[in-house]
Parts: structure tokens; C-alpha cells; sequence
């Protein structure tokens, strides 16, 4: 054996060495993550939600065993670019295919028509069952694929260290937990957060979201999320690819920031959690779209229209026939911060159910609009307009330092460093 493959080897060994310890390391920091300390607001939170509560811990162990188990076939890399991407979309397509033949068996089963259910789906159960097999045999391959995309581009954007991206790109689609929210009645602000399974339906999350209500007079909402920064990070299952290279993107950037100083201070404020939400969600749609200009050129969305800056040329009016969400949404979110800071409780959740209504009425059918629906959206404050952020300064100020750097790598390095809103807006002013 010649002396660089040796070095080739050595260097392979190290690093899968090293790689495992990475991945061993986050499992043991999300399990001592999930232990929650007793008193205050937490606990008696978790009085109404210990039994539903979401277990990362077994979640970890069993998604980094399956990343080791995927690691060891390495099917993937005998596959060309080209042959690569399509067996993503393969997989996409696949995720569809079982998607719809799930909603035909649910409607077979509800149809009135059909006396016998059972005898009626057989054929279609066992449609379903080799479509989901299928499914299960491209999941691995498809994932592995769409980590080392994401990891070239990374490391094509210049955020790599030392050759290596730092952590590694790891994802796994999964069931995601859904997530309640916790804020006083009196603010909109997130004072807590935890993760639930993900099979509670609309009356449960109704009673639960109640009984915090009337029992601890706080405002809670249950919420449906995409993905999560755990590590490997959990991904939702869907067919469409330019969500699915975003989200993974996105959670890959949370990652990221967890190991700088912005992710630690996670949880220190509202405002670092907004900062924190906010890049992500750029870096995320930069990341995303660049992983579809590569290797799938034809899903690339068209670019998003910019707002209106030369001060020589009229602004277009809005057309009065179109409902614009954002713009009502964020009236909403004005008017519901006037009436709390003027102490209006009561005041301010009877408008929100009178602009729930209004929002249902014009296709928005939302469950619930609180001071915690608020508190959970407003944090994603990447798009101008403010929507539920309202005049929250905060995704403004992350916005303008974006556009200072050239490129994501540097505005990445850079907001990685700021610990505290202050700093951030030193930093835009500089």
C-alpha cells in the first residue's frame, strides 16, 4: 500500500472517529436537555403535559443508530450527481404516491356507501403497504443525498473549517412533535416552550390550551412545526422539495449557531430568540435555493418580488380585491400591543377573537389567536412587513446587517458572535 493511500486511510478513520463522537456527544446533550428543573411556571405547566410529552432522548439514540447504520451501506456514493438528484425526486415522488393512497383509504372507510370497509380496501391496503415499503428502502438513500448536498454547499459558500463543515449536515424525517407555547396573558412573549407528541388532535390541544388558561391564567397554544434543531435534526415528512432543502437548511443553520455564541444565548432573551429564529430563516432560503440552482436547476422557484426602494418611482397601489394576511395580521398584532400596555386584558382577547373570525372568513381558517399564537410567530421575522411581529424592531435589524455582507458566509461569522440585541444594533449602525 502506497504511503498516500495509507495517509488516506488514517485520515478516513480519524474522522469517522471523530464523527461519532460528535454525534454521541449531541445525543448525551439532548438527554440531559429533556431533564426539566422543578418550580415556577414550568412545573406547573408540566402537571398537564408530562404524559404527553415528547421523549428526544429515545428519539436521538434510535436517529443516530439509523445515521450509523446508513453510514455503513453508503449506497449513495456509487450513484453519479446526476443519478443522485433523481433518486431524491424518486423519493419525493414516492412520498406522494403513499400521501394520496392514505387519504383514499381514509375516505373509503368514511364513505357510508360501503357496507364492508375492510373486504372493500383490501386491494388498496396492500397497494399501500408495498408503496410504503418502497418508501422506506429510498428514505435513507434520499436523506444521505440531500446531507452531502447541503454540506457542498456549505462548504461552496465558505463556512467550512479547515475543510470541513462544521457540524456535519445530519437530518431525519420523523413524526415532529408539536410544540406549546406559553405566554402571560398581560405580554406577548414566549416565557416557555415544550415539545409534545405528535398525535394530539384539535380537542386535545383545545382542553390542554383551556386548562392552562383557567388554571394558571396564562395564554397557550399548541402549534404544528416543520422541523427541529436537534441533532441529527428532525424533518417533517413531504414531497415538496423546495420546503423540505429549506427546512433542512434552516435547522442546519440552528445548528450552527449552537455552537457560537448568538445559539447559546438562545433562550436569554426574547430578542436573541427572535435574532436566532430570523437568521436561520435567511440563511435557510439562501442555503435552499442554492442547493436547487445546483443540482435541481428545474424546481427552482422564481425570485421573490423586492419591495419598492427608489423614492423617484410611485409605489404600486394594493389592489382593495385582495386580502393581504400580513398587512392584517400585523394591524392585529398593533392594535392587540396598544390595548396590553394599556392594561386591557379582557379588551384585547375579545379583539382577537373578533379578528379570528375576520381571518377565517377571508380563507385563514386559524384555531386560535392569542397572545402565544404572537409570541411563537413573531419570532420569524425574515420577511418585510412585520405580519405578526408587528413594529417588533428586531427581524428588521437582522435584515439590515444581511445586507451588509456580500456574502452569507460573512454575515454568518459575524451575527454568530452577538450575544445580545444591543450589540446587534451597534453593529447595523457601524
Amino acid at each position: 500500500m502506497s504511503r498516500n493511500l495509507k495517509r488516506f486511510h488514517w485520515m478516513r478513520t480519524v474522522w469517522r472517529v471523530l464523527r461519532n463522537l460528535i454525534l454521541m456527544s449531541g445525543a448525551i446533550f439532548l438527554l440531559g436537555g429533556s431533564i426539566v428543573p422543578p418550580g415556577g411556571l414550568t412545573s406547573q405547566v408540566r402537571v398537564f403535559t408530562r404524559p404527553i410529552e415528547f421523549d428526544f432522548g429515545t428519539w436521538t439514540l434510535k436517529a443516530v443508530g439509523a445515521k450509523l447504520s446508513g453510514w455503513g451501506l453508503s449506497l449513495a456514493h456509487f450513484l453519479s450527481p446526476e443519478s443522485q438528484s433523481k433518486l431524491v425526486l424518486d423519493y419525493l415522488e414516492q412520498v406522494q404516491k403513499v400521501q394520496v393512497l392514505n387519504t383514499e383509504l381514509v375516505l373509503l372507510y368514511a364513505d357510508p356507501a360501503i357496507g364492508d370497509p375492510d373486504s372493500a380496501s383490501q386491494s388498496l391496503r396492500e397497494e399501500l403497504r408495498q408503496a410504503q415499503e418502497r418508501l422506506e428502502s429510498l428514505a435513507p438513500l434520499a436523506e444521505a443525498i440531500l446531507q452531502t448536498q447541503l454540506m457542498d454547499i456549505i462548504h461552496q459558500s465558505g463556512l467550512a473549517v479547515l475543510g470541513q463543515v462544521i457540524p456535519p449536515s445530519l437530518y431525519q424525517v420523523s413524526d415532529v412533535p408539536q410544540s406549546l407555547v406559553i405566554s402571560p396573558r398581560t405580554e406577548i412573549v414566549q416565557s416557555l416552550e415544550i415539545s409534545l407528541l405528535p398525535v394530539l388532535n384539535a380537542e386535545g390541544m383545545d382542553q390542554l390550551e383551556t386548562e392552562i388558561f383557567q388554571k394558571l391564567d396564562q395564554s397557550a397554544l399548541v402549534v404544528p412545526i416543520g422541523g427541529i434543531g436537534t441533532y441529527p435534526t428532525m424533518i417533517m415528512q413531504t414531497a415538496d422539495l423546495v420546503w423540505l432543502t429549506e427546512v433542512i437548511a434552516h435547522e442546519w443553520v440552528h445548528n450552527f449557531l449552537t455552537l457560537h455564541p448568538l445559539g447559546i444565548n438562545y433562550d436569554t432573551t426574547p430578542e436573541l430568540r427572535t435574532i436566532n429564529e430570523t437568521t436561520a430563516s435567511l440563511a435557510g432560503k439562501e442555503l435552499g435555493r442554492m442547493i436547487l440552482e445546483k443540482y435541481y436547476p428545474e424546481h427552482v422557484p422564481p425570485e421573490p418580488e423586492s419591495p419598492q426602494t427608489d423614492p423617484a418611482l410611485p409605489n404600486p397601489e394594493p389592489d382593495p380585491d385582495t386580502f393581504d394576511f400580513r398587512a392584517e395580521m400585523r394591524i392585529t398584532r398593533e392594535e392587540v400591543d396598544r390595548l396590553l400596555a394599556e392594561g386591557k386584558v379582557e379588551a384585547a382577547e375579545a379583539y382577537l377573537e373578533t379578528r379570528r373570525e375576520f381571518f377565517w372568513g377571508n380563507g385563514y381558517p386559524i384555531r386560535k389567536l392569542n397572545q402565544a399564537y404572537f409570541a411563537f410567530h413573531g419570532a420569524y421575522n425574515d420577511t418585510p412587513g412585520g405580519g405578526a411581529s408587528g413594529e417588533d424592531p428586531v427581524g428588521p435589524a437582522v435584515r439590515a446587517f444581511r445586507a451588509q455582507f456580500d456574502t452569507l458566509a460573512g454575515f454568518l461569522t459575524a451575527i454568530s458572535r452577538v450575544d445580545s440585541f444591543s450589540e446587534l444594533l451597534a453593529l447595523v449602525d457601524e
